[in-house]
């Protein structure tokens, strides 16, 4: 039997998940003066926002407040929390431990080390500074009506905490400790879960061989990818089992909700999407009449390898000038079904925000507050998703702190 012990605070909370939804509540909690203990499956905290920072840890975006909530999905989902603490205030807060930021080219933000560590690092000692203790290699295994159930390698502890939030990620860093373990826990509380899906995803595309073995991670660069009549400029990358990337993410979910319904669906991709197509035709019409085809498309029309084999891909190339601009300007790409969650950058899908009330607590189980990738929101990458669990977090612990006062806890 897991024996009986609480976190040892007078008043404690517990905060299980130690990534930034979860680190953030912790944070907000403490400096209130509440006692609180972190406990992460993992033998250390943040790990998602290390590997996540590999590349340059993208913290939010600069982009207007209006355009930049309307990128979540469900629309309205996260306004309130990201009002409440919006891109400039994650800025603040980041210069605020040591690491200023700036604007990218592309209106990404960045902190100015480019790196996670860094903050990471500061973080924690500023949470430390504040007592908040941090137990790693602590699994949540049990929820009851007044307990939870966490478990370590040396011992199971059955917990009751004056309040709990759980910040547990979606399931598609398994390796990292976010593979949806928790579904049947919550469910069992009787929260309405739906299913997890992969978002912000790669598709799958039936390429033919050749194309596959010479062009297998090679990037598109500077194309403008449509489905459904919305369009998004950027890069995409061809993988052996389909194509992915920033611009292939952007519409990830239209992307999946359309195969869902059909079966499959045609993204159309644009090679050249700085050329109108007359412009593009009076380009290629130009060309010498004894240059070949692969000529053609490499000097007239200024198409990559990787472009030009695309092209073949969708059928023998029209020689007629207007004929192959069109199609240079719209490939049909047929793809068959989104990459799995093990090779998804997030999660759609979570507990249904209609089963939390306005201060981010589970209906059917007071006292417990959900917070970050396991509700069902989505939104693109770009620094949507961290902004997303930084202010998701804090909005939870804000609505914590206002039901213990109620409650004079």
């Amino acid at each position: 039997m897991p024996s009986e012990r609480d976190d040892g605070r007078k008043g404690g909370i517990a905060v299980v998940g130690g990534g930034p939804a979860g680190l953030a509540a912790a944070e907000v909690l403490a400096v209130a003066g509440r006692a609180v203990t972190v406990y992460e499956r993992m033998p250390s905290p943040g790990r998602k926002l290390l590997i996540a920072g590999r590349g340059g840890l993208n913290l939010t975006h600069s982009e207007p407040l209006p355009a930049f909530l309307g990128r979540y999905h469900p629309p309205g989902s996260l306004d309130a929390a990201v009002t409440a603490f919006p891109p400039q205030a994650l800025r603040d807060w980041a210069a605020d431990l040591g690491q200023p930021t700036f604007v990218g080219s592309s209106g990404r933000v960045f902190p100015e080390s480019f790196k996670a560590s860094p903050l990471l690092r500061a973080w924690l000692a500023r949470l430390d500074r504040l007592g908040v203790r941090i137990r790693v290699r602590h699994r949540l295994v049990g929820l009851e009506s007044d307990a939870l159930i966490v478990e370590h390698p040396d011992d199971r502890l059955r917990l009751r905490p004056a309040a709990a939030l759980l910040a547990l990620g979606g399931a598609s860093w398994p390796r990292l400790g976010s593979d949806g373990a928790w579904v049947p826990l919550l469910a069992g509380l009787g929260a309405e879960v739906a299913p997890l899906r992969p978002a912000n995803a790669g598709f799958a595309v039936a390429w033919s061989e050749p194309f596959r073995t010479k062009f297998s991670g090679a990037p598109l660069k500077r194309v403008a990818l449509s489905h459904d009549g919305v369009a998004v400029r950027g890069e995409a990358v061809v993988s052996g089992a389909g194509i992915e990337g920033g611009a292939v993410y952007a519409l990830s979910r239209r992307l999946r909700e359309a195969i869902a319904a059909k079966g499959s669906t045609v993204l159309q991709v644009d090679l050249r999407p700085d050329l109108t197509p007359d412009a593009l035709a009076r380009r290629l019409a130009a060309a010498r009449p004894g240059d070949s085809l692969s000529t053609r498309l490499r000097k007239a029309a200024g198409l990559s390898p990787v472009a030009a084999g695309l092209l073949r891909e969708a059928g023998a190339p029209p020689a007629a000038p207007e004929a192959l601009a069109g199609l240079i300007k719209a490939v049909p790409l047929r793809l068959d079904a989104p990459f799995g969650l093990d090779r998804a950058i997030s999660t759609a899908g979570g507990v249904r925000l209609g089963d939390l009330d306005a201060r981010g607590m589970l209906r059917a189980r007071p006292g417990l507050f959900l917070a970050g990738e396991m509700l069902d929101w989505e939104a693109p990458t770009g620094g949507y998703l961290l902004q997303g669990a930084f202010a998701g977090g804090r909005a939870a612990a804000a609505g914590m702190l206002d039901w213990l006062r109620e409650r004079g806890l």
